[in-house]
């Protein structure tokens, strides 16, 4: 058996590391970790072998195999450090050529593993705000045995933490500002429960947990249904159901008159609240739904240019309907509005347009909208530079892909300078480089934050925290010629309602916590050790070299040593 160290960035790929790279003489036996205080330090410890071994991280599952006599390698982890410390099994998720990548941080607490595979294990040592600073040692130890055989000790690596006097914000207190969208129909779907039932809502709970911890801003409500109709799932020839409805019952009672049950919004509101995601609701459905007048997806509203689609059921006919009268549209928007003022959380409303391509047909909606509920305040994700320069009134929030906050760069920043609202950028199906794909660079998604510092920015902005195809774990790959595997998902479904993180989601979160960092040299009168640092991390000279047309390979635009990154801590 061959055990080895890594740092938290590396990738394993099936048909890439080869077996010879888990030999014993090309292992690293130790290494040396940093943290601040409310933050973290991890690594992956790595194992191979010459035969079949079952991986262990539990006392008590080290006993025997279900297939009988098998090599049982028990994983330890000593340290004096005043840490809690997690130790994850990396399970492999296949990619769109059909390669195992690793990614997701596996609840179970065995795994068997092939001879001559690499096996990584991802160890992290969480420091709270009660941390003393100072060095600590540890050792991960791998217990063997077969059988009935008394346990011997295969190998002993050893680390170093370092535990900075410096702390981290809590993450609801990041300045970061987050914003990953949530599909809540999907997660309800891979757990078989209703809608916006209490099972759903236990569910929800801890996903929103996960969110918190990044430091998420922003909570996501949906009024009306199908805004993104479906994820245009139709093209696709083994379709997943990427369906997403109103959190808002909708009922015409007897008398003619219309009901609106805003409780779960409301429910949904308030344990974002609970995880402090209480920055922003971002609502959608209003505004830019997304037409496909040959697939069934169009207009329902007469003489009115968007298509938004508010479902009720009417008591009189005892059927669903939809609203297709403007003075019924008008009045469901009013009192939402009037919903969100008596709530006391108005201000913090962002009615979200997602890629709006006509822009007069944009402009004509929001000025309906802006008629009807004028408190309302809007936010737009944009795809195309002509958006930018076009200078829409009304829009609060910008935030552009990265190709167009690159190439459009002037003009973000005087838009900056004569709005108030938040300034983000996203990355989604494109660019190519940096983003979060499985078969992205590890050290991409690191880059991520970093390059909201470097473009003074406020925050990022991804579409997919949860838009998994039918069985994410299964076959991660859907519509790869569009959507590359990785493209969906930053967690996946586990068991007992619960998310299973991914590698993706704690190198973001790396990045965030270096941003966090960042603002807190600055604030301490270190505001060149910062700009150093993102002189020595990024190569381009003008950020619209980041843009596709630029023709620069990663490699030209920013650092993939993760040792460049980590000098940040060291101060040097």
């Amino acid at each position: 058996m061959n055990c080895g160290l890594q740092n938290m960035f590396y990738k394993y790929v099936w048909s890439a590391n080869w077996w010879n790279q888990g030999r014993e003489d090309t292992q690293v036996k130790h290494l040396e970790l940093a943290c601040c205080t409310n933050d973290s330090a991890a690594f992956q410890a790595l194992v191979s072998s010459d035969q079949e071994d079952l991986l262990v991280t539990r006392s008590e599952d080290a006993l025997l195999w279900k297939g009988g006599p098998i090599q049982i390698v028990r994983i330890k982890v000593e340290t004096d450090a005043p840490c809690q410390v997690d130790i994850r099994l990396i399970g492999l998720i296949e990619g769109d050529s059909r390669v195992m990548i690793s990614d997701v941080l596996l609840d179970e607490p065995f795994q068997y593993v092939r001879k001559r595979q690499i096996q990584p294990i991802w160890v992290e040592l969480h420091a709270d705000e009660s941390a003393a600073a100072g060095q600590y040692e540890g050792k991960i130890k791998f217990y063997t045995h077969t059988m009935f055989e008394d346990e011997v000790l295969a190998s002993e690596l050893t680390f170093c933490l370092t535990i900075r006097e410096q702390a981290l914000p809590k993450p609801q207190d990041y300045s970061f500002y987050l914003d990953l969208w949530q599909h809540n129909c999907n997660i309800a779907r891979k757990y078989d429960v209703s809608y916006w039932s209490d099972e759903h809502f236990m569910i929800l709970d801890s996903f929103l947990h996960s969110l918190a911890q990044l430091g998420q801003k922003a909570l996501t409500l949906v009024v009306s249904e199908e805004p993104w109709s479906g994820q245009r799932s139709f093209i696709d020839a083994e379709p997943s159901d990427l369906n997403e409805y109103s959190i808002i019952p909708v009922v015409r009672k007897k008398d003619g008159h219309f009901d609106y049950d805003f409780s779960r919004l409301d429910r949904y509101v308030e344990l974002g609240e609970k995880h402090g995601i209480d920055r922003e609701l971002e609502v959608f459905g209003l505004i830019n739904i997304w037409q496909h007048d040959d697939e069934g997806y169009g207009k329902v509203v007469e003489d009115y240019p968007d298509a938004i689609r508010v479902r009720y059921f009417d008591e009189a006919a005892g059927t669903y309907q939809y609203i297709r009268q403007i003075g019924d549209l008008q009045a469901y928007i009013v009192a939402l509005e009037q919903h969100f003022i008596a709530k006391g959380w108005i201000d913090r409303v962002r009615v979200v347009a997602d890629e709006p391509a006509d822009i007069a047909l944009f402009e004509e909606s929001l000025a309906c909208l802006r008629d009807m509920a004028p408190s309302l305040k809007y936010k737009a994700a944009i795809n195309h530079t002509e958006f930018l320069r076009k200078n829409i009134e009304g829009i609060l929030d910008y935030v552009p892909v990265l190709d167009c906050a690159a190439e459009e760069f002037e003009q973000l920043a005087q838009l900056r300078e004569d709005a108030k609202g938040t300034f983000a950028y996203y990355v989604c199906c494109s660019p190519e480089k940096p983003n979060t794909f499985l078969g992205s660079p590890s050290i991409e998604s690191r880059v991520i934050p970093w390059l909201v510092e470097k473009l003074k920015l406020d925050g990022f902005l991804r579409w997919n925290y949860t838009v998994w195809p039918d069985k994410p774990l299964e076959n991660l790959s859907y519509r790869p010629l569009i959507w590359k595997a990785g493209d969906t998902n930053f967690v996946y479904p586990g068991k007992s309602g619960k998310p299973l993180l991914s590698l993706r989601y704690k190198w973001l979160q790396r990045g965030i916590r270096d941003y966090e960092y960042m603002q807190l040299l600055k604030r301490n009168g270190k505001e060149a050790f910062v700009e150093e640092m993102l002189q020595h991390v990024f190569r381009f000279e003008h950020p619209r070299e980041l843009a596709p047309s630029s023709g620069k390979k990663a490699e030209q635009l920013y650092s993939f040593k993760v040792d460049d990154y980590e000098r940040l801590y060291k101060g040097k």
